[in-house]
C-alpha cells in the first residue's frame, strides 16, 4: 500500500528517513548507523535512496569546464575515473577502473547541447581518457589542457630519480652530503620551510646534480605564469634545451614526454584550469575509503 508518510517500499517514515540523512550528512555511514540504533546496511540504504532521489531531480546542464580525474581506490591497482565541475566544485560522475569505456559512459549520457557547451577539459596525459574526450568533445584538439599539477608530478619524480642515482655514488665515495635530503628537493623556492632554508642554500652552492635538476624543475613551473602562449611557447623553447642538454637522463625522459603533448599544455593560456578542485574531491573520497565496511567492499 502507498502511505502518505512513507516511500514506497520503505520500511521507515519520511520524517525518520530526513533525520537519517540529516545524520549521514556529519557522520560516516557507520557512525550514523550506530547513532540511528539501524544496521549498516540499512543506513547505506538510505543513503543510496537520497542519492538517486538526487540525482533524478537533477536538472541538466550545460559544464563549461571539467576536470577528469582516476583515483586508486583499492591494491592491486584498481581505480575509478572521477569526472567533476570545476566551477562549482561538485562530483558529476564516478565510474569503475580508468578504461576509455569509463570516460565514454559520462560523455555517452550528455547531450549535443551539452558536449558542445563544453568549453574544456582537465586531465592528466592517460591516453584512454585522451582519446575519448577526442571522439565525443567537438572541437577537442583545442579543449583538453593537461594538468600542471600532473606535470610537475612528473618533474618531481624526475628530481628525485636523479638524487637517487647521485646519492649512491656519493656514499661510495663514503659521501652522505645528500642523506636524509629527499623531501626538501620537493619544496618550491617561495615555500620553503625557514628552518631548513640554510642548510638548503648550502646544498645548491654544492653543484651538485640534484641541484641542478631542481633548478630545471623551477624554471618550468614558470611555463604557467605566462598569459600569451606565444610567450609561453618561447619560455618552453628556452627550458626544453636546458633540459636536454643538462645530461640527467630522468629530466631528458619527462622533458621529451612533454613535447610530445606540448599543444594541450599550452591551450592553459587559453582556458587557465587546473585539476586542483578534483584534488579537493579525492581528500574527501580518501576519508570515506576509511570507513571500515567501504573499505572491504572495495577490496572484494
Amino acid at each position: 500500500m502507498r502511505l502518505p508518510w512513507a516511500l514506497p517500499g520503505s520500511r521507515m517514515t519520511i520524517g525518520f528517513e530526513r533525520h537519517a540523512i540529516d545524520t549521514l550528512l556529519e557522520a560516516d555511514v557507520l557512525g550514523a548507523s550506530r547513532l540511528l540504533g539501524l544496521s549498516w546496511h540499512e543506513t547505506w540504504g538510505v543513503m543510496e535512496r537520497a542519492v538517486a532521489r538526487g540525482l533524478k531531480a537533477k536538472k541538466r546542464r550545460v559544464i563549461p569546464y571539467l576536470g577528469v580525474d582516476e583515483k586508486s581506490i583499492a591494491k592491486r591497482h584498481r581505480y575509478m575515473t572521477l569526472v567533476a565541475d570545476l566551477d562549482r566544485g561538485t562530483v558529476e560522475f564516478i565510474a569503475f577502473d580508468r578504461k576509455k569505456s569509463s570516460l565514454d559512459e559520462f560523455y555517452q549520457s550528455l547531450s549535443s547541447k551539452q558536449l558542445a557547451g563544453i568549453k574544456a577539459v582537465a586531465m592528466d596525459m592517460w591516453e584512454p581518457f585522451v582519446s575519448s574526450t577526442w571522439q565525443y568533445v567537438p572541437d577537442a584538439a583545442s579543449k583538453i589542457v593537461f594538468d600542471r599539477f600532473h606535470i610537475m608530478k612528473h618533474m618531481l619524480e624526475a628530481v628525485d630519480g636523479v638524487r637517487k642515482a647521485e646519492h649512491r655514488r656519493l656514499l661510495a665515495q663514503g659521501d652522505e652530503t645528500l642523506k636524509r635530503t629527499k623531501y626538501l628537493w620537493f619544496f618550491s623556492e617561495e615555500n620553503f620551510p625557514r628552518e631548513h632554508a640554510e642548510r638548503f642554500a648550502r646544498l645548491k652552492n654544492l653543484h651538485l646534480k640534484t641541484g641542478r635538476a631542481w633548478a630545471i624543475k623551477e624554471s618550468l613551473r614558470d611555463l604557467w605564469n605566462y598569459q600569451r602562449k606565444g610567450w609561453a611557447q618561447r619560455h618552453w623553447q628556452a627550458w626544453y634545451g636546458w633540459a636536454t642538454r643538462s645530461g640527467l637522463k630522468p629530466v631528458i625522459k619527462v622533458a621529451r614526454m612533454i613535447k610530445t603533448r606540448l599543444a594541450n599544455v599550452l591551450t592553459y593560456c587559453d582556458h587557465r584550469i587546473t585539476n586542483a578542485t578534483i584534488e579537493g574531491l579525492n581528500s574527501k573520497i580518501q576519508t570515506v575509503k576509511k570507513t571500515p565496511m567501504v573499505s572491504a567492499m572495495a577490496s572484494t
